[in-house]
């Protein structure tokens, strides 16, 4: 008898299931000293605790580019993407000319409005009025710079560009040998290098036209157009500028449970991602994908958008 329920058990043994294992996920980030590297490692252990089945790891990498170049070589699984760089990879164009990327969004956790600002006292009352005026396009070789380079070329803008770091941009501003600059925001809110020269000298910021902020939603889908509401620095009036977000892409390979699952995981936790950005703090980043994204939605995370009630608009409906 003990032998046959011996042979009963080990038939058992065999028969049943092996346990369910987690999928394995690497996400790609950027450099460790990066503020940007810790959000990811919040997301990771987000993903963890809160996605069943699903184990991520943090991979530190080049950012954009590197991951993009990375998922399409199956080194990742997800990664940080400006929007920006998401749309040329997409569409095939700039650094990915004729090659176009198999590339999804899944969510964007920050923005980066470009700020025209000029001194108060330069006579200048629209971007039209910088013709011929000494005026920094953004610090050397960031992607303000060649954004407001292409932005003004669409709009058929010129100025007088002046060239510099942060530091000696803003000295010239306010030594009144630069008219202003272009600089990216803390959100909604003025930068703190624009705020250091907002205590030395009055100024004022520049805002798209509506007939303006027409042409560059129809002529440049790598950024995006947003409005900002008052209150962005003491005194400052709301305005329409342009600009670019920061978020989570990941091949369509991707299967849209798992897109689903780590979605799901991240939008119903912030306050964990916040303790890792301070600037995404009360941030809704369902609307910040939906305002800010610039390449389709993954249909794992257009599940997830649908599911809560949001209107996806066109340039972000998922692929069939």
């Amino acid at each position: 008898m003990k032998t046959i329920l011996g042979a009963l058990a080990g038939a058992t043994l065999l028969a049943a299931p092996a346990a369910a294992q987690d999928q394995d996920l690497l996400i790609g980030s950027t450099s460790a000293s990066s503020s940007h590297y810790g959000y990811f490692v919040a997301v990771g252990q987000l993903v963890n605790e809160a996605a069943e089945g699903l184990s991520a790891s943090v991979v530190e990498t080049g950012a954009t580019l590197d991951n993009i170049r990375r998922m399409s070589r199956d080194q990742i699984d997800l990664g940080l993407v400006t929007t920006n760089t998401a749309q040329h990879a997409y569409a095939g164009t700039d650094d990915f000319e004729g090659n176009c990327q198999d590339l999804r969004l899944l969510w964007v956790y920050t923005n980066a409005p470009q700020n025209v600002i000029v001194r108060a006292d330069a006579g200048v009352d629209s971007l039209d009025g910088l013709e011929g005026v000494r005026f920094n396009p953004g610090i050397r070789g960031s992607a303000t710079e060649s954004t407001t380079e292409a932005v003004f070329e669409t709009l058929g803008l010129t100025a007088d560009y002046a060239r510099g770091s942060t530091t000696d941009v803003v000295d010239q501003i306010k030594d009144n040998r630069v008219a202003g600059y272009v600089k990216s925001g803390a959100g909604e809110k003025l930068d703190g290098s624009t705020m250091d020269i907002a205590t030395s000298i009055d100024i004022q910021v520049l805002g798209l036209t509506p007939d303006q902020a027409d042409t560059l939603r129809a002529e440049m889908p790598d950024i995006s157009v947003v409005d900002i509401p008052e209150g962005a620095a003491e005194g400052v009036p709301a305005y329409t500028t342009w600009a670019f977000g920061v978020g989570v892409a990941a091949p369509s390979s991707m299967d849209e449970e798992t897109a689903y699952r780590i979605v799901s995981a991240v939008m119903a936790e912030e306050s964990a991602q916040a303790n890792a950005m301070a600037s995404i703090a009360d941030s809704d980043l369902a609307q910040m994908t939906l305002d800010y994204g610039t390449i389709p939605l993954h249909p794992g995370a257009a599940r997830w958008f649908e599911e809560h009630g949001h209107e996806i608009p066109e340039k972000l409906q998922p692929e069939g």
